[in-house]
């Protein structure tokens, strides 16, 4: 039996170890809260993210912050200490390029293989095997897991150098939250126009306006459904300085980014935090109507 390693098996990493599991193989997995999830799903839980390389030959790992990912990679109790020569590591949360790229050295002292991976997806299309991975970096490493992650994906998609999957999945996120604002506004416009909502949605989901957030999101607004939260609008939150340094680095500009930067700061600051971003339709709701003179 196959045996994988997880490091991090939260909301998204805990889908894709259960997929793995059912999949035959032995999944072995660490984190620094609870894993009693994890072992419920059939994860054999592992003391730190040390054990967990010594462990198995393919490694992923899905964390909340660089601080973790070095910690996890470079700590005391870290994959270095147990990395060896032909083990793949591959880190799916994103972080900023340059703190993705600083552990590729240092596994590659030990003859380990770091690779650039990112999940475009909420944790419940994890969880129905309607993610989408994306790798970058060593060639034959990432065409070597390719088996491993289509148990827990449909789509695998390779991009080449190191720090491409990061690029696209912040070209992806810009779109996720212009798309959310988007259809919160439309959303908000339906409810009130005294139309039949749930064909409107139909229409609009399989028309020239449709997109995965609006099929998604609209008819949890129409139902109010904003919890539990598939998506929050703090972790949304968490790509927009990535995106706007990625942005400034290639001289394009993102003013459709920046307007629904600010709706997404008083999403926040309204006490929304802990809702589904879909709770932007009573954000765009609460906005006064501007007066054709203001605009």
């Amino acid at each position: 039996m196959e045996t994988i390693g997880f490091v991090g098996p939260g909301k998204i990493g805990l889908p894709i170890s259960e997929h793995l599991v059912k999949s035959g193989r032995r999944v072995v997995g660490f984190r620094r809260s609870s894993l009693a999830e994890f072992e419920k799903i059939g994860g054999v839980p592992a003391r730190s993210a040390a054990e967990v390389g010594a462990a198995a030959d393919i490694v992923f790992s899905c964390l909340p912050s660089s601080e973790a990912l070095d910690d996890v990679v470079q700590g005391p109790r870290g994959l270095v200490n147990s990395a060896r020569r032909g083990q793949i590591v591959v880190e799916l949360g994103s972080h900023p390029v340059p703190d993705k790229e600083r552990q590729v050295e240092a596994l590659a002292q030990r003859g380990a293989i770091f690779i650039d991976g990112e999940v475009s997806g909420t944790p419940g299309m994890v969880q129905a095997r309607k993610g989408v991975i994306y790798l970058a970096g060593d060639t034959e490493a990432c065409k070597k897991i390719e088996p491993v992650v289509s148990a827990f994906a449909e789509t695998c998609l390779y991009f080449g150098k190191f720090g491409a999957a990061s690029r696209v999945k912040l070209v992806n996120n810009l779109l996720v939250a212009l798309n959310i604002a988007a259809t919160a506004e439309a959303m908000a416009l339906g409810l009130k126009a005294g139309v039949d909502v749930p064909l409107m949605i139909k229409a609009i989901a399989s028309g020239s306006g449709g997109s995965t957030q609006f099929g998604i999101r609209a008819p949890w607004m129409a139902e109010r459904r904003f919890t539990p939260a598939q998506g929050t609008v703090p972790a949304l939150q968490h790509y927009f300085d990535m995106i706007g340094d990625f942005a400034e680095a290639v001289g394009v500009a993102t003013p459709m980014l920046e307007r629904a930067i600010a709706l997404y700061d008083r999403f926040v600051a309204m006490g929304f935090g802990e809702y589904d971003v879909a709770k932007m339709v009573d954000v765009i709701g609460a906005l006064p109507r501007a007066k054709q003179s203001e605009k």
